[in-house]
């Protein structure tokens, strides 16, 4: 870890920090709370950190418009706290241990909100992101129908800080909800599946539809307290059963403990598939972990096709070999606790692969940000064309 780390409070200084070191450290490392460390791959040696925690704080909080502007340093917690009968629509499990906005966007995390709302590239409405030379870039604005610029937000959402540094962001909001309500359908995850696409085709509306083998499917209900009951009962009526306020909680609880285990020496995995697909690639997954003697755990998104895997014990390797291999690049390691140090931690490349790279060319030319994050999907930056599939 370098010893040199500046910790800017603004986007000024940071613009500073970045322009007058380009030759002093020519290779940054972005750090956030801390909360996703391990999230993706590796990183390479750097000469500095780039603090982003000093860049925190509301900048302006408009509940007339449901927008809030913050700097990226911020926790999600300090957010949600000042903010008055509204809310950032957003659930992230490490979200409870001080994640920041910024590094919730740039790991590309959620919970099973996404269900409805979506993850936070979804509520980002403008973003002010500082490049490796000082450039100060901004994206879209204060209000939520806005077309200003390119969408930065969605470009740095899960770049693992190998673009550069976001120092703000406009987030939309939603209002708290009157009601919410938890309904637990038991049965495998086949059964939870046919199940939520039946609600769904059936207009339920779902805050989220999240499947584990202990809970099964959880349907949790927000709105009006007449709209979520009338809604419950039609949960009910396939076999669910209302969950008191305490189980509640615990249930979800649980789906969060998936995604950020405190046991030590946990690997967790992340995978996206296409919903009907997820019964077979939690099947996968399970013979995988048998085989090589570790124990699983698993939340799986019903309605997203976003499924959290947990390992404990055993051969890990093997079972992220096995998610490789069934869900190709859409498998991202959070956490590599109980994995050896020389294992690859990404899949095959994805189709866009040159793409990619010619992104981290343009924003990045000299790979100075975030090297090994994405390991091996990003070649050598001065290895690919700098026009390739990226407009001037």
């Amino acid at each position: 870890m370098p010893t040199t780390r500046f910790t800017p409070s603004d986007v000024d200084e940071l613009r500073a920090v970045l322009a007058d070191t380009t030759a002093s450290h020519p290779r940054l490392l972005v750090e956030g709370a801390g909360t996703a460390a391990t999230t993706g791959g590796r990183p390479d040696p750097a000469d500095a950190v780039v603090d982003t925690t000093g860049l925190s704080g509301v900048l302006r909080y408009n509940p007339a418009d449901m927008t809030v502007a913050v700097r990226a340093g911020t926790p999600l917690t300090q957010v949600q706290a000042e903010l008055a009968g509204q809310r950032v629509a957003f659930d992230p499990a490490r979200g409870r241990r001080g994640a920041t906005v910024g590094g919730l966007l740039a790991t590309a995390d959620g919970g099973p909100a996404r269900q409805q709302f979506g993850v936070l590239r979804d509520l980002v409405i403008g973003a002010t992101v500082v490049l490796a030379d000082g450039t100060v870039a901004h994206s879209g604005g204060h209000v939520i129908k806005n077309v200003a610029g390119y969408d930065l937000a969605k470009l740095f959402h899960g770049s693992l800080g190998t673009l550069g540094v976001v120092a703000e962001v406009v987030l939309r909001l939603h209002p708290l909800p009157r009601h919410v309500v938890t309904v637990a359908v038991p049965g495998p995850a086949e059964e939870a599946t046919r199940t939520g696409t039946d609600l769904l085709g059936r207009g339920i509306e779902p805050a989220a539809l999240e499947w584990t083998p202990d809970s099964g499917l959880l349907v949790r209900l927000e709105g009006t307290e007449e709209g979520v009951l009338a809604r419950a009962g039609a949960v009910e009526a396939v076999g669910g059963t209302i969950l008191s306020d305490d189980a509640q909680a615990a249930a979800w609880a649980d789906v969060d403990a998936v995604a950020d285990p405190a046991a030590p020496g946990t690997t967790v995995l992340r995978a996206g598939t296409l919903p009907s697909d997820g019964p077979g690639f939690v099947a996968t997954l399970a013979a995988a972990a048998a085989r090589a003697g570790a124990d699983l755990a698993v939340s799986s998104g019903v309605g997203t096709g976003v499924h959290t895997v947990a390992l404990t014990g055993g051969d890990h390797a093997a079972v992220l070999a096995a998610a490789h291999a069934a869900a190709g690049p859409a498998v991202t390691v959070l956490r590599h606790g109980g994995l050896d140090p020389a294992a690859p931690l990404w899949g095959p490349p994805p189709a866009a692969v040159a793409l990619l790279r010619a992104v981290k060319q343009r924003f990045d030319p000299t790979g100075r940000f975030g090297a090994g994050r994405l390991s091996p999907w990003l070649a050598p930056v001065h290895d690919v064309p700098a026009t390739e599939g990226v407009p001037a």
